[in-house]
């Protein structure tokens, strides 16, 4: 019975279909270099907007590669935290007299211990 077998293939698996007589999209390359050195190649169609700028794999701002217009030792601003905010919105004093309120509160008992 196994000589008689039929070998196939699975469906789907591969194409019977050939590259001959097929135009692929114009395209060009272009590289991506972040500030820890990681480059990055990627394929543009010929036409298309190139972006200035692309993220990197590690999450650092990538500049096209031979672009000297950024500005590599600029400061980042830094981020604004939660204190930040708070002190836009409260002044210290006031942030101390909430602070003893609280503890005032907890100590006779409206702010339940949590264990």
């Amino acid at each position: 019975m196994a000589e008689r077998s039929l070998r196939g293939m699975s469906i789907g698996a591969k194409s019977l279909e050939s590259d001959d007589n097929v135009d692929f999209a114009a395209r060009s390359e272009i590289a991506y270099v972040c500030p820890k050195g990681h480059r990055t190649i990627l394929p543009f169609a010929d036409g298309a907007e190139i972006p200035n700028e692309w993220e990197c794999r590690c999450g650092s701002p990538a500049h096209r590669e031979g672009d000297e217009d950024h500005n590599g030792d600029e400061i980042a601003k830094p981020t604004r935290t939660h204190w930040d905010m708070l002190l836009e919105r409260r002044s210290i004093e006031e942030l101390s007299t909430l602070l003893d309120k609280r503890l005032q509160m907890h100590r006779e008992g409206w702010i339940p211990d949590y264990e």
